[in-house]
């Protein structure tokens, strides 16, 4: 598209002077400008959703200040979907803000994964712990008919954020929050052995190189969504000894990792007679994020 002399400028500035972080390949300075400039209209987007856009919206002269107001932020490093409020996963356009972690399209691989099984064993119930904006379990609402989801965070602040995506998404009715630590917002007779699929993209990043990673994430982000402890993995290591009493024998367990987590991960698996099957999932580049693993059966019966 022909871009007014003020854009141009603007769009020069963001590949003169900006620099992308890697884990959003979809923030192009083409698609950051289109963004900026349609919330600034009152049309707030993501960057996948105004890069779709087939023209830019008109902008008053109020309009064109508040974009050049938008563009100095992102360029100090406020996030693009804090500025605009939203979020493109999995077909869906979220609520993002400072209350939790922004989805990632990394974490569309789970998102994938877990539509799959879901659609593939009929599951009927499936939670979604450390749920953040609820983008795991809404995509798992949306894509699968039927499938209730609940959805749990320690953060109270991403439980009102889950919900209000539910509510503008009309999901709420097949799509809960609630929270708590993990999975004690489910201990009842409603939930333990009884899960179809458990999902959940935990912290799997080591506290110690939380000061090393990008300002744009650890000044704006919560910590309390990416720092995993000493060494990564004191939420996964939770996850995977406390999943087995909420899940039906058959039922499956999915969950990200950060680079280099999978092939532990998944030989703790193996190696825990819990479990019967245990797949890893690599993305683009080879590296396995996330991991699958299947509740056993004894004759019929939950190991």
């Amino acid at each position: 598209m022909t871009l007014p002399d003020a854009h141009t400028a603007r769009l020069q500035r963001l590949r003169q002077d900006w620099q992308p972080i890697p884990d959003k390949p979809e923030e192009t300075p083409e698609n950051t400008l289109l963004a900026l400039s349609w919330t600034a209209a009152g049309s707030p987007r993501s960057a996948v959703a105004a890069g779709t856009s087939a023209a830019l919206p008109s902008l008053d002269e109020e309009a064109e200040r508040r974009l050049d107001g938008l563009l100095d932020s992102r360029m100090r490093g406020v996030p693009l979907a804090h500025l605009t409020g939203r979020q493109h996963f999995l077909g869906l356009e979220l609520m993002a803000g400072p209350e939790a972690l922004i989805p990632r399209a990394e974490t569309e691989l789970l998102g994938r994964a877990a539509i799959g099984l879901a659609r593939d064993t009929g599951a009927a119930l499936a939670i979604d712990v450390c749920t953040g904006c609820g983008n795991l379990a809404l995509a798992l609402a949306h894509h699968v008919d039927g499938l209730q989801v609940h959805g749990a965070d320690l953060s109270v602040e991403s439980v009102e954020l889950a919900r209000r995506n539910a509510a503008m998404l009309g999901l709420g009715e097949r799509a809960r929050f609630r929270s708590g630590d993990l999975l004690a917002p489910f201990d009842a007779s409603d939930f333990t052995g009884s899960v179809d699929l458990l999902v959940c993209n935990p912290p799997y990043i080591s506290s110690g190189k939380v000061a090393s990673m990008a300002a744009e994430i650890s000044a704006h982000e919560p910590r309390l969504a990416f720092d995993g402890g000493a060494l990564g993995v004191s939420i996964l290591t939770r996850l995977m000894h406390e999943a087995p009493r909420f899940l039906r024998g058959g039922g499956w367990l999915a969950f990200e990792v950060g680079a280099g987590q999978g092939a532990a991960m998944a030989r703790r698996l193996r190696n825990d007679g819990n479990w019967d099957e245990v797949r890893e999932h690599s993305d683009a580049g080879g590296v396995v994020r996330v991991v699958l693993a299947r509740r056993s059966m004894i004759n019929g019966v939950v190991a």
